[in-house]
């Protein structure tokens, strides 16, 4: 018996490693057909997939108000009563704020909007005297600007036929088609709130089911240590996800307060860009500041100063007070490491991955740092970044000699 696990072991393997070759080569070397069924699926499971999304985003929520009742109903309530009233409340709380935001926000956001767009003359004329009495006070940078121009004039004529006509083209297509792609998007998201309903009901025998199936799949110590491993995983995605959704919405709403209490222009418009900027780590506050701050510059100089400091002081609290108050270290990563996954994130999957890219990049290291304490635990070498400081050999004093296959 043991012998027949074992070739059906060997097997195993070798089926893994000729399929991960082929889906190499398909990703590498041929038009990923892979890619495009993965999107075709996705597609079709966009239902599933924001049901999800929902369910995991308001757990917390139905858990709290879950204890919250509990405490003052006592052993009275039945769990079933417990949870629906708890998933009533959530999404209750969610309308409720949906509505107060789009009833706010929506109106300004529209005029903000009109606004700039009857300016935008304006805006033309004022940045184009800059630039004519800039290049008349600078006749060596007008000839280097002209030489420039005539250098790459071509190129852009090039780039436009290659790459703006085609896209242009894609979005008429893309606008004529526009009412049953919205149609479709609500469709799918109706649906996923009913699928989200489903799923905060009944998480418990999810998460059950999912554990029985991993004991079922994988030895007993495996599949604790990969249960281990998700929840680890979730740990830092639900603190960074949830905390950093939770800040930018705070972070927007401090800049729609206070810019409308300063009369900046466009404070609904800013206030919109400022908060969703404010997700991405890092870079955001600067993504979000430089075009706002670019926009006020163009109807008042002064009023783009105030904001510029304004911006200043509201980062500095959310860097230093409500960051940490809501986030904590939710990573567990250095802020070296936040760059890099940033970086990274954005050059792969562009500002989804700028923002998504650190909680992998989280759960990457945790693994890693993981598996390097259990080898040096298994080998009785200290599992301390310290002890390793001095370059100098760190196996145990009682040994005199470095283990086998030491150096």
């Amino acid at each position: 018996m043991k012998k027949d696990n074992h070739y059906f072991a060997w097997g195993l393997t070798a089926v893994a490693v000729v399929c991960a070759v082929m889906l190499i080569y398909d990703l590498v070397f041929r038009d990923s057909i892979v890619l495009a069924y993965t999107k075709k699926m996705i597609s079709i499971l966009a239902p599933i997939l924001y049901g999800f999304a929902m369910a995991y985003l308001l757990a917390p929520i139905v858990n709290w108000f879950e204890r919250a009742i509990f405490r003052r109903g006592g052993s009275k309530a039945t769990p079933t009563a417990l949870r629906f009233a708890s998933i009533l409340l959530t999404w209750v709380v969610v309308f409720a704020l949906l509505y107060g935001l789009m009833s706010i926000l929506l109106p300004e956001l529209v005029s903000s909007i009109k606004q700039l767009a009857a300016n935008a003359k304006g805006y033309y004329d004022t940045i184009e005297a800059w630039s004519i009495r800039l290049l008349n006070n600078n006749p060596e940078l007008a000839r280097q600007a002209q030489e420039l121009f005539n250098q790459y004039y071509q190129d852009a004529l090039l780039w436009i036929n290659r790459n703006v006509v085609p896209q242009l083209q894609a979005a008429v297509l893309a606008v004529t088609g526009g009412v049953l792609g919205v149609l479709t998007f609500f469709k799918n998201l109706f649906i996923g709130v009913m699928v989200s309903l489903y799923l905060l009901g009944a998480k418990e025998n999810f998460s059950a089911i999912s554990c029985r199936l991993c004991y079922t799949l994988l030895s007993e110590d495996r599949a604790s240590w990969f249960i281990r491993g998700v929840k680890a995983t979730d740990r830092i995605f639900s603190g960074f996800v949830r905390g950093k959704l939770l800040d930018s919405l705070i972070i927007g709403i401090l800049c729609f307060f206070f810019s409308s209490l300063f009369k900046f222009p466009y404070a609904p418009l800013v206030s919109v860009v400022v908060g969703v900027t404010n997700i991405i780590p890092f870079f955001g506050p600067f993504l979000g500041a430089i075009p706002s701050a670019f926009l006020i510059l163009l109807d008042s100089p002064i009023k783009c100063l105030y904001f510029i400091v304004f911006i200043l002081a509201l980062q500095q609290f959310d860097g230093n007070i409500l960051g940490p108050k809501i986030l904590g270290d939710s990573t567990g990563i250095s802020g070296f490491w936040v760059i890099v996954a940033i970086l990274v994130g954005g050059g792969l999957w562009g500002v989804a991955g700028m923002f998504l890219g650190v909680p992998i990049f989280a759960c990457i290291y945790a693994g890693v740092k993981s598996y390097s304490t259990y080898r040096l635990s298994r080998k009785g070498l200290p599992v301390s970044t310290a002890s390793y400081a001095t370059h100098q050999p760190v196996w145990p004093e009682d040994r005199t000699e470095p283990p086998a296959g030491g150096q």
